[in-house]
């Protein structure tokens, strides 16, 4: 998650405001015309070859779930992408499968904005970050927005969106750590590393062991406040953390650093997708709209919204 968040990649291809609403379904029937039996209208009346048939309006229907409400999966436990909040503000959309509870973040600013240009309404489902795409794909969900990046391996299970941001991972430590000026995989000789289960946090982490055998990769955490946990109570020596993430990390744990690597993570970055089940690549164009339509500032100041109204 980046150090400083000085850009954000976006395709301004279209106005957000031109997919606020869907194309209503419109139905009717053509009038029924009953001619005589009587009389020579029916001969003498030529045929009307211009006229087109009826148009079928399902060929602009886009429709996610039941149409009427967006189920949003997320793990409501990630900020500043995702987590749970009590009270209901101009931020938040309600979770559904938690009583009394609330979503705010970056994926939900992200999301209220998909389902606005769908004509729906969100809600937020709490699920863990590993079975989002099960639940999506057995129909619990309708669309994952939880800072989740497009791999080889999910590819295949879900259709994903275009990224609305883009992180990228650094390394954490405490700034007396042996490790605190450390620039290369080989100057962590004997780090034990942490990341957050089922993401690339934890996966990366094997390239610092390749270069560097001595390196332990701890078991991953579940959630990112829970690797934190770790680096502040001393079980792990260095963690992996998002870019974008670092400024409002430092400012409330100023006995941490970043390290300054010179050698970088392969495939580290992250974009964040949105999913949809497979077979719905009208829904997915639409999403596409969508997230397109938002413009480069408004995409920022989400984030540095987001990162200030995230808890510590």
């Amino acid at each position: 998650m980046k150090a400083t968040p000085t850009h954000v990649y976006v395709s301004n291809r279209v106005s957000r405001r031109d997919f606020l609403k869907l194309s209503g379904v419109v139905a009717g029937m053509g009038s029924l015309v009953v001619l005589s039996g009587c009389g020579p209208a029916a001969q003498d009346a030529p045929a009307d070859d211009s006229t087109e048939p009826a148009a079928d309006a399902s060929t602009d229907e886009v429709t996610l779930g039941d149409g009427q409400t967006l189920r949003v999966g997320m793990e409501a436990a990630y900020p500043p992408y995702n987590w749970q909040v009590e009270e209901e503000s101009e931020y938040t959309i309600p979770i559904d499968n938690v009583d009394g509870a609330f979503a705010d973040g970056y994926d939900v600013q992200a999301a209220k904005i998909i389902a606005e240009g769908l004509g729906m309404d969100a809600v937020a489902v709490k699920l863990s970050f590993d079975g989002l795409i099960d639940a999506l794909n057995n129909g619990q969900i309708d669309i994952i927005c939880a800072g989740m990046s497009v791999t080889p391996e999910r590819e295949g299970a879900a259709l994903f969106s275009d990224s609305y941001i883009d992180d990228d991972i650094v390394m954490i430590t405490k700034a007396d750590s042996q490790w605190a000026g450390a620039t290369t995989f080989a100057d962590l000789a004997g780090a034990a590393i942490m990341g957050q289960a089922a993401t690339m946090y934890d996966d990366v982490i094997e390239q610092v062991v390749e270069a560097e055998p001595s390196v332990t990769h701890l078991t991953p955490a579940e959630t990112v406040p829970l690797v934190v946990q770790n680096l502040e109570s001393g079980t792990a020596d260095v963690i992996t953390y998002s870019m974008l993430s670092v400024p409002k990390l430092l400012e409330t744990y100023p006995d941490f650093v970043e390290l300054e690597m010179t050698d970088k993570f392969e495939g580290s970055v992250m974009p964040d997708n949105a999913a949809i089940a497979n077979g719905q690549d009208a829904a997915l164009d639409k999403v596409n709209e969508i997230i397109a339509g938002i413009p480069e500032d408004e995409r920022q100041e989400m984030w540095n919204a987001c990162m200030d109204r995230q808890p510590a």
